[in-house]
């Protein structure tokens, strides 16, 4: 899974955020100590206050952004999203062709995993507590990389699929599960090499390989 397209994702702040540079500044502060809080606590025992503690604000400057915790958390898988995107994108971004996108994307996924396991935890949260951002997450993903694997089809880098709705979930939902093993559970196993792995499996299928013949002795 990768994000390499000619638009950039915009993070929150950017997309419909405050215009100032304070304020933009202050809904980043707001919006990372929601991520280390609902990541920590989880959402049911987390409470504002704990937000505004974590980001140094008083009660009121979060009502200036958010309506309520519902709301932040709501925003906060939304910004993940966001920037999940951008480090794949910039991961991606000297790719040769399609298929080595999609490998430096897997390694990238897993990198961003390991660097904010709090963030993902939220994500999978959110499937519970709000579950229209949850499925946001994943639709944006996905249009985004129905669109690009249809111009690499066109480019003739792969193959065209039978269907590009099933093709696209079903290696959205092969990284998810990377990110899982290798991103929280096994985060020391060398990310290279499961994108290799990962990769290889893209590309050569499960279908048998012709056996290369022996070197005559």
């Amino acid at each position: 899974m990768s994000q390499h397209s000619g638009s950039e994702p915009q993070t929150v702040e950017e997309r419909s955020g405050p215009k100032t540079e304070r304020g933009r500044r202050t809904l980043r502060r707001l919006l990372d100590a929601a991520g280390e809080e609902f990541g920590a606590r989880g959402y049911h025992d987390t409470a504002i206050s704990n937000i505004t503690q974590g980001a140094g604000v008083g009660l009121g400057t979060f009502y200036v952004y958010f309506k309520s915790k519902e709301e932040v958390f709501r925003a906060l898988v939304a910004d993940m999203g966001a920037r999940t995107r951008h480090a794949m994108t910039e991961s991606t971004r000297g790719a040769h062709d399609r298929l080595e996108a999609e490998r430096l994307g897997i390694q990238a996924f897993i990198e961003f995993v390991r660097s904010h396991k709090a963030l993902y935890r939220v994500v999978m949260e959110a499937q519970f507590v709000a579950p229209e951002a949850y499925r946001d997450y994943y639709r944006t993903f996905a249009a985004a990389y129905r669109q690009q694997l249809a111009q690499a089809a066109s480019r003739g880098e792969i193959s065209e699929g039978q269907d590009d709705e099933v093709r696209v979930w079903a290696l959205m939902g092969a990284s998810s599960f990377l990110g899982i093993r290798y991103g929280i559970w096994d985060a020391d196993t060398d990310s290279a090499s499961v994108a290799e792995a990962a990769s290889d499996l893209m590309i050569n299928g499960l279908a048998p390989r012709a056996k290369k013949d022996k070197a005559p002795e």
